[in-house]
């Protein structure tokens, strides 16, 4: 390849990871809309984020469709061809994160026109929220840098969100066995924390394709001990 082609193909994939990033802070700012309408209750914050992911579906589809065509066109090897292709995943993560942004602002809707809002010890989601939220920002800045450490402590930080999760649910069995009137609600809150620890796992993967682009090994579940020794 000449050094012009060369530099053509280096700003093609300078802008695909660009419209990822640009993706990533649009999901990023759902999460966190949707973390805000369930602490608050706020209705028109949730419509907001379900309002977003016609976006965000769009994003995903235009940038998948560049991808398959700077892969048609180059036919990249190598570490180009592991970044297109882990840019590719991390543009579906980014989707389902979305998606999971809207699972909670749809819930949240439901809740409040039902009137069972305050009956909710929706406080309880606080600590999870705020750290899935913090782990994908965490992702999408280790992305950017391909940072490998960073990504490795991503790896080792989504085992809290789901302790979280594993205790919240030990405590909602608790509250329905006390009350059956919370079944209910309680339920509610269930697929709320669900739809938190399901972000986590895609910052996870994101962080796991992080890995694959610098190092070119497919860390995909395997023991964080041999991640480790990829890592060093």
């Amino acid at each position: 390849m000449d050094k012009h082609l060369s530099s053509q193909f280096d700003n093609e994939l300078h802008s695909i990871s660009s419209r990822v990033m640009e993706l990533g802070g649009l999901v990023e700012s759902q999460i966190r809309q949707a973390v805000y309408a369930l602490s608050h209750f706020n209705i028109d914050v949730a419509n907001s984020v379900v309002e977003v992911e016609q976006q965000v579906n769009l994003m995903e589809v235009e940038i998948d469709h560049d991808i398959a065509s700077i892969i048609g066109r180059r036919q990249p090897t190598a570490r180009d061809l592991r970044l297109l292709m882990a840019l590719s995943k991390t543009t579906a993560n980014l989707e389902r994160v979305g998606d999971e942004a809207e699972k909670i602002a749809r819930m949240v809707k439901s809740i409040i026109e039902s009137g069972s809002a305050r009956a909710l010890p929706s406080s309880e989601l606080k600590v999870a929220s705020e750290l899935a939220s913090g782990l994908l920002r965490k992702a999408l800045d280790a992305l950017a840098r391909l940072d490998v450490q960073t990504a490795l402590v991503i790896l080792k930080e989504d085992d809290l969100i789901d302790q979280e999760f594993d205790g919240f649910v030990r405590k909602l069995i608790t509250y329905m066995m006390e009350d059956p009137r919370t079944i209910s609600p309680s339920l509610d809150l269930l697929f709320l924390a669900k739809a938190i620890e399901r972000i986590g796992d895609h910052s996870k993967n994101i962080a796991e394709f992080i890995i694959y682009i610098v190092k070119g090994a497919d860390v995909r579940h395997t023991s964080l001990a041999e991640v480790e020794s990829v890592v060093r």
